[in-house]
């Protein structure tokens, strides 16, 4: 009974896996007493880890866990970048705003400021309850919408929806004065990118940062603000320039016009407050404190002016005022030389009654001179 049992086993100890028993995995699949369980059993065991089964995959692009994932819609990349994009979206409402009530009605949603510049206010609404904003989630820009506000008339919105955006406009035309009769919008984008090797990294209509805070909200607002600014004082010379093309076109035909010296005078307020107002309530060429003190605020700052070509437009705009500054001295000088010739018509008028009267005295106080005359 022992040798026929171990003589049994003999084959097994020269060979314990004989080739032509060796159970492939496509066997498993082909076994009949197999067929019967599920097969996304087998399918999760071996499709989990394809990389780390050399044995059942080919060690080609195929088999990675990138080209996995790409087949089956999982695009982590693509997928990241939608959810880092922060919208931003400035407006340009009026020409003044009352930041100390504002301030003081969005006490709780101030944002402390971190410079001496006091045109402006930054606003933070967060929605979290404290637990969560213990967290640190706070923290976070894209966890919450921002507003700037600028006292010359911008707001600039951060991570605000459209059906949010009039709610938060709202808040601004409380402490607005000065309305316009159209209100100006601008759009951009800013993608947070932790891994980001630089600072901050441009594109075309967005800006990447590896991570957007307040400061930077900061240099982004008083750059887009600044833009729809000037582009509201722009389209005011531009009417003004129109408004002297067609006093000229008119010259042109019939030798005069007929702009009087108080329309004149008025259009000269007009383009002399425009300039001061880009040059001392915009602050255009005001250097930003925040970008002064840490170099990528700086490139920040310095990048989306060059985007938003900002000294060019206002090179522009100071051209475009000189025209109008050139067709008011013209004006001035026509309307000048008008009442000089008004005035000398006035003298001569004056002399000439002043003559009339005064033979008319002669001719009354001497009545025999006029009869010796006669004889």
């Amino acid at each position: 009974m022992e040798s026929c049992c171990f003589n049994s086993l003999e084959p097994l100890k020269q060979n314990p896996f004989p080739s032509h028993q060796f159970i492939s995995p496509k066997s498993l699949f082909r076994s009949p007493s197999l067929n019967r369980l599920p097969r996304f059993l087998f399918t999760t065991q071996f499709s989990a880890l394809p990389s780390r089964v050399p044995v059942y995959t080919s060690d080609s692009d195929h088999g990675s866990l990138e080209f996995s994932l790409h087949n089956h819609g999982f695009d982590s990349q693509d997928e990241d970048e939608e959810l880092d994009k922060i919208p931003i979206k400035a407006y340009f409402l009026c020409t003044s705003i009352d930041l100390k009530s504002m301030q003081a009605e969005n006490l709780s949603n101030t944002i402390p400021p971190s410079s001496r510049s006091s045109n402006y206010i930054a606003l933070r609404f967060c929605d979290f309850p404290p637990d969560i904003t213990a967290l640190g989630m706070r923290n976070k820009a894209s966890c919450c919408r921002y507003m700037v506000v600028f006292q010359y008339g911008s707001a600039v919105l951060f991570n605000v929806e459209d059906h949010e955006v009039e709610s938060h406009l709202e808040m601004v035309r409380r402490h607005a004065s000065g309305w316009l009769t159209e209100m100006r919008r601008d759009d951009y984008t800013v993608k947070e990118q932790p891994l980001l090797t630089k600072d901050m990294q441009g594109g075309p209509d967005y800006i990447v940062l590896k991570t957007l805070d307040t400061d930077s909200i900061r240099i982004i607002g008083s750059v887009l603000g600044q833009s729809i600014a000037l582009d509201y004082f722009v389209s005011q010379v531009d009417g003004m320039v129109e408004g002297f093309a067609d006093i000229n076109r008119a010259m042109e035909k019939t030798g005069t016009f007929t702009m009087d010296r108080t329309s004149l005078i008025k259009l000269v307020g007009k383009a002399n407050s425009n300039l001061a107002d880009v040059i001392l309530k915009v602050g255009l060429f005001e250097r930003s404190e925040i970008a002064w003190r840490e170099a990528k605020y700086a490139q920040i700052y310095e990048y989306l002016r060059e985007e938003y070509e900002v000294t060019q437009r206002f090179g522009n705009l100071d051209f475009k005022l000189k025209f109008v500054e050139h067709n008011i001295r013209f004006l001035q000088e026509v309307i000048q030389n008008r009442r000089s010739d008004l005035l000398e018509w006035c003298i001569i008028f004056l002399l000439t009654i002043e003559n009339v009267i005064a033979i008319y005295e002669i001719v009354a106080n001497q009545p025999e001179f006029l009869c010796d005359l006669a004889i």
